[in-house]
Protein backbone atom coordinates (compact mmCIF):
# COMPACT_ATOMS: atom_id res chain seq x y z
CA UNK A 1 0.00 0.00 0.00
CA UNK A 2 1.21 3.50 -0.84
CA UNK A 3 2.38 5.22 2.36
CA UNK A 4 2.09 9.00 2.74
CA UNK A 5 3.35 11.31 5.47
CA UNK A 6 1.30 14.42 6.22
CA UNK A 7 3.17 17.12 8.15
CA UNK A 8 0.61 19.67 9.30
CA UNK A 9 0.21 21.44 12.66
CA UNK A 10 -3.43 22.44 12.17
CA UNK A 11 -5.53 19.46 13.28
CA UNK A 12 -8.59 20.36 11.20
CA UNK A 13 -6.57 20.67 8.00
CA UNK A 14 -4.61 17.51 8.79
CA UNK A 15 -7.77 15.47 9.31
CA UNK A 16 -9.21 16.76 6.02
CA UNK A 17 -6.04 15.73 4.17
CA UNK A 18 -5.92 12.33 5.86
CA UNK A 19 -9.60 11.58 5.23
CA UNK A 20 -9.32 12.47 1.54
CA UNK A 21 -6.13 10.48 0.96
CA UNK A 22 -7.42 7.46 2.87
CA UNK A 23 -10.58 7.54 0.72
CA UNK A 24 -8.24 7.01 -2.26
CA UNK A 25 -6.70 3.95 -0.62
CA UNK A 26 -3.52 5.52 0.76
CA UNK A 27 -2.02 4.72 4.17
CA UNK A 28 -1.36 8.07 5.90
CA UNK A 29 0.79 8.96 8.92
CA UNK A 30 0.49 12.36 10.58
CA UNK A 31 3.17 14.53 12.20
CA UNK A 32 1.88 17.70 13.89
CA UNK A 33 5.16 19.62 14.22
CA UNK A 34 8.38 20.21 12.32
CA UNK A 35 10.67 18.13 14.53
CA UNK A 36 8.55 15.00 14.29
CA UNK A 37 7.94 15.60 10.60
CA UNK A 38 11.62 16.03 9.83
CA UNK A 39 12.62 12.81 11.58
CA UNK A 40 9.97 10.81 9.74
CA UNK A 41 10.63 12.44 6.37
CA UNK A 42 14.36 11.68 6.58
CA UNK A 43 13.61 8.00 7.17
CA UNK A 44 12.82 7.57 3.48
CA UNK A 45 9.98 5.20 4.40
CA UNK A 46 7.26 7.13 2.58
CA UNK A 47 6.14 7.27 -1.03
CA UNK A 48 5.13 10.94 -0.73
CA UNK A 49 5.06 13.78 1.80
CA UNK A 50 2.46 16.54 2.08
CA UNK A 51 4.24 19.38 3.85
CA UNK A 52 2.87 22.52 5.47
CA UNK A 53 5.12 25.53 4.89
CA UNK A 54 4.64 27.11 8.34
CA UNK A 55 5.31 24.67 11.21
CA UNK A 56 6.41 24.91 14.85
CA UNK A 57 10.05 24.10 15.70
CA UNK A 58 11.22 23.40 12.11
CA UNK A 59 9.51 25.02 9.14
CA UNK A 60 8.57 23.25 5.94
CA UNK A 61 11.28 24.88 3.88
CA UNK A 62 13.96 23.60 6.24
CA UNK A 63 12.44 20.11 6.12
CA UNK A 64 12.45 19.80 2.33
CA UNK A 65 15.94 21.31 2.21
CA UNK A 66 17.21 18.72 4.69
CA UNK A 67 15.55 15.91 2.74
CA UNK A 68 17.26 16.86 -0.49
CA UNK A 69 20.57 17.45 1.27
CA UNK A 70 20.41 13.89 2.63
CA UNK A 71 19.43 12.54 -0.82
CA UNK A 72 15.90 11.61 0.23
CA UNK A 73 14.08 11.96 -3.10
CA UNK A 74 10.53 11.34 -1.80
CA UNK A 75 8.10 13.59 -3.73
CA UNK A 76 6.94 16.57 -1.65
CA UNK A 77 3.67 18.46 -2.08
CA UNK A 78 4.08 21.74 -0.21
CA UNK A 79 0.88 23.22 1.20
CA UNK A 80 0.84 26.79 2.46
CA UNK A 81 -1.27 29.84 3.17
CA UNK A 82 1.61 31.86 1.70
CA UNK A 83 0.37 32.53 -1.82
CA UNK A 84 3.03 35.02 -2.93
CA UNK A 85 4.75 33.97 -6.17
CA UNK A 86 8.21 34.33 -4.62
CA UNK A 87 7.20 31.99 -1.78
CA UNK A 88 6.02 29.34 -4.26
CA UNK A 89 9.20 29.65 -6.29
CA UNK A 90 11.30 29.45 -3.13
CA UNK A 91 9.54 26.26 -2.03
CA UNK A 92 9.93 24.59 -5.41
CA UNK A 93 13.57 25.54 -5.79
CA UNK A 94 14.36 24.26 -2.31
CA UNK A 95 13.24 20.81 -3.45
CA UNK A 96 9.44 20.75 -3.38
CA UNK A 97 7.79 18.99 -6.32
CA UNK A 98 4.49 20.89 -6.26
CA UNK A 99 2.94 23.76 -4.28
CA UNK A 100 -0.70 24.05 -3.23
CA UNK A 101 -2.11 27.23 -1.69
CA UNK A 102 -4.57 27.20 1.24
CA UNK A 103 -7.53 27.10 1.24
CA UNK A 104 -7.66 24.24 -1.24
CA UNK A 105 -10.17 21.70 -2.51
CA UNK A 106 -9.49 18.26 -1.06
CA UNK A 107 -10.05 16.52 -4.38
CA UNK A 108 -7.51 18.81 -6.08
CA UNK A 109 -4.98 17.97 -3.36
CA UNK A 110 -5.55 14.25 -3.90
CA UNK A 111 -5.23 14.68 -7.68
CA UNK A 112 -1.88 16.44 -7.25
CA UNK A 113 -0.70 13.62 -4.99
CA UNK A 114 -1.65 11.04 -7.60
CA UNK A 115 0.18 12.96 -10.34
CA UNK A 116 3.36 13.13 -8.25
CA UNK A 117 3.16 9.42 -7.46
CA UNK A 118 2.75 8.54 -11.15
CA UNK A 119 5.67 10.76 -12.07
CA UNK A 120 7.83 9.12 -9.42
CA UNK A 121 6.95 5.61 -10.57
CA UNK A 122 7.94 6.47 -14.16
CA UNK A 123 11.19 8.19 -13.31
CA UNK A 124 12.65 5.93 -10.62
CA UNK A 125 15.55 7.20 -8.50
CA UNK A 126 18.07 9.48 -10.17
CA UNK A 127 21.56 8.62 -8.97
CA UNK A 128 23.71 10.18 -11.70
CA UNK A 129 23.74 13.86 -12.62
CA UNK A 130 25.38 14.99 -15.88
CA UNK A 131 26.23 18.41 -17.24
CA UNK A 132 28.41 18.29 -20.37
CA UNK A 133 31.42 16.16 -19.29
CA UNK A 134 30.80 16.70 -15.56
CA UNK A 135 29.30 13.73 -13.69
CA UNK A 136 28.13 13.49 -10.07
CA UNK A 137 27.34 10.04 -8.66
CA UNK A 138 24.97 10.27 -5.68
CA UNK A 139 25.51 6.64 -4.67
CA UNK A 140 29.30 6.48 -4.87
CA UNK A 141 29.53 10.14 -3.74
CA UNK A 142 32.06 10.88 -6.48
CA UNK A 143 32.51 13.67 -9.02
CA UNK A 144 34.40 13.37 -12.28
CA UNK A 145 35.06 15.61 -15.25
CA UNK A 146 36.32 14.06 -18.47
CA UNK A 147 36.56 10.85 -16.41
CA UNK A 148 39.08 12.47 -14.04
CA UNK A 149 38.05 12.31 -10.40
CA UNK A 150 37.54 15.59 -8.53
CA UNK A 151 37.92 15.47 -4.76
CA UNK A 152 35.33 17.64 -3.02
CA UNK A 153 34.65 18.40 0.61
CA UNK A 154 31.14 17.40 1.81
CA UNK A 155 29.76 20.94 1.60
CA UNK A 156 31.28 21.42 -1.86
CA UNK A 157 29.59 18.19 -2.96
CA UNK A 158 26.22 19.42 -1.67
CA UNK A 159 26.69 22.77 -3.36
CA UNK A 160 27.58 21.19 -6.69
CA UNK A 161 24.67 18.75 -6.44
CA UNK A 162 22.22 21.60 -5.89
CA UNK A 163 23.68 23.59 -8.78
CA UNK A 164 23.56 20.59 -11.10
CA UNK A 165 19.94 19.83 -10.16
CA UNK A 166 19.14 23.45 -10.98
CA UNK A 167 21.46 23.94 -13.96
CA UNK A 168 20.69 26.72 -16.44
CA UNK A 169 18.93 28.65 -13.64
CA UNK A 170 20.31 31.74 -11.94
CA UNK A 171 20.78 30.88 -8.27
CA UNK A 172 20.95 33.78 -5.84
CA UNK A 173 23.16 33.71 -2.76
CA UNK A 174 20.03 33.48 -0.64
CA UNK A 175 18.81 30.41 -2.54
CA UNK A 176 22.19 28.70 -2.29
CA UNK A 177 22.63 29.46 1.40
CA UNK A 178 19.17 28.29 2.43
CA UNK A 179 19.12 25.22 0.16
CA UNK A 180 22.63 23.94 0.91
CA UNK A 181 23.32 25.17 4.44
CA UNK A 182 19.70 25.17 5.61
CA UNK A 183 19.85 28.57 7.28
CA UNK A 184 18.46 31.99 6.50
CA UNK A 185 20.95 34.01 4.48
CA UNK A 186 23.13 36.56 6.27
CA UNK A 187 24.04 39.28 3.74
CA UNK A 188 27.14 40.05 5.78
CA UNK A 189 28.77 36.68 5.12
CA UNK A 190 30.94 35.78 2.14
CA UNK A 191 30.69 32.01 2.71
CA UNK A 192 28.90 31.50 -0.61
CA UNK A 193 31.55 33.32 -2.60
CA UNK A 194 34.34 31.42 -0.83
CA UNK A 195 32.80 28.02 -1.54
CA UNK A 196 31.93 28.92 -5.13
CA UNK A 197 35.51 30.04 -5.66
CA UNK A 198 36.89 26.73 -4.35
CA UNK A 199 34.38 24.71 -6.34
CA UNK A 200 35.13 26.63 -9.52
CA UNK A 201 38.86 26.01 -9.18
CA UNK A 202 38.23 22.26 -8.87
CA UNK A 203 35.51 21.86 -11.51
CA UNK A 204 36.68 24.39 -14.10
CA UNK A 205 40.33 23.40 -14.33
CA UNK A 206 42.88 24.74 -16.81
CA UNK A 207 41.90 24.11 -20.42
CA UNK A 208 38.31 23.16 -19.57
CA UNK A 209 35.31 25.19 -20.74
CA UNK A 210 33.91 26.90 -17.63
CA UNK A 211 30.61 25.62 -16.26
CA UNK A 212 30.22 27.81 -13.16
CA UNK A 213 29.49 31.43 -14.04
CA UNK A 214 28.92 34.60 -12.04
CA UNK A 215 25.81 36.58 -12.94
CA UNK A 216 26.70 40.08 -11.86
CA UNK A 217 24.23 41.49 -9.37
CA UNK A 218 22.22 38.27 -9.21
CA UNK A 219 24.25 35.22 -8.18
CA UNK A 220 25.63 32.17 -9.97
CA UNK A 221 24.62 29.72 -12.67
CA UNK A 222 25.91 26.32 -13.72
CA UNK A 223 25.57 26.29 -17.48
CA UNK A 224 27.24 24.77 -20.52
CA UNK A 225 25.93 27.50 -22.84
CA UNK A 226 27.65 30.67 -21.61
Amino acid sequence: MTKILTIEDDETTAREIIAELESHGFDVDWADNGNAGLNRALSGNYDLVTLDRMLPFVDGLAIVTAMRRENVDTPVLMISALSDVDERIHGLRAGGDDYLVKPFASDEMAARVEVLLRRKSRQGPQTLLHILDLELDLVARTVTRRKVRIDLLPMEFRLLEYMMRNSEQILTRTMLFEAVWGYHFDPGTNIIDVHIGRLRRKVDGPGLPPLIHTVRGSGYILSEHR
